[in-house]
């Protein structure tokens, strides 16, 4: 027999698909703004900051790159309370995306800050002005206009990464899509939903990141 679709059983549990893209959404709204300072201040710290810091920043870099995601959060949420460190779901969630995100949005905010003029920095520096001065004020803004799209595609995927959160049960989009289909046995169509919400919140955001960009490029040129 020919499959028949029925999108219309999907829609049914409306309110827990609004429930599972608001929650995708507050992952990326918290995760990418504290994701984006901690790559900012590792970027410091790998090229300005003292030298106890950077074997200890680059080791965390090597680390979370080097390990999958899915397992960074397990640790969290199943390790922590091994310390008698006990968070809730989505607090864990939101911590494996901060720190994640934390560790690739170093490398590439530490590419843009070695891109800029060794001049600025000198000339920055004849005038007293202190590292962190330097840091603030002369590197980098420069240094995330040059990354800023490498960024934000990082930020799209540490979005779509989230999808893995409804393992330890985050109520987000793709726990919504297995929460349906274990209703109403439409997974295809559950799923499908899924995939078409993902593909226009990576849009909007990917949108929404190249606003900002042009903001900084915008004041940059307006200083």
């Amino acid at each position: 027999m020919a499959y028949q679709f029925d999108f219309l059983s999907t829609f049914d549990y409306g309110d827990v698909i609004v429930k599972g893209v608001l929650t995708t959404i507050e992952l990326i709204a918290i995760g990418g703004v504290l994701g984006i300072a901690v790559g900012i201040f590792g970027a410091w710290a790998r090229t300005q900051g003292p030298a106890w810091l950077k074997p200890i920043v680059s080791g965390y870099v090597e680390i979370i790159r080097n390990t999958p995601f899915l397992v960074q959060l397990f640790f969290i949420f199943f390790g922590l309370p091994s310390l008698n460190i006990h968070i809730s779901e989505i607090q864990a969630a939101i911590l494996a995306m901060v720190i994640n995100l934390g560790a690739y949005s170093t490398e590439i905010i530490r590419a843009g800050v070695q891109a800029v003029s060794k001049g600025q920095i000198e000339a920055a520096l004849s005038l007293s002005m202190s590292r962190m001065q330097i840091f603030r004020y002369i590197i980098l803004r420069p240094a995330l206009q040059k990354i800023w799209p490498a960024l934000s595609s990082q930020v799209v995927i540490v979005m779509l990464g989230s999808a893995v959160c409804s393992q330890i049960a985050v109520e987000e989009l793709s726990f919504a899509a297995n929460f349906i289909q274990g209703r109403n046995f439409r997974a295809f169509e559950a799923y499908i939903v899924a995939t078409l919400i993902y593909l226009v919140l990576a849009i909007l955001l990917r949108q929404l990141l190249r606003l900002i960009g042009q903001y900084f490029i915008t004041a940059r040129r307006n200083a």
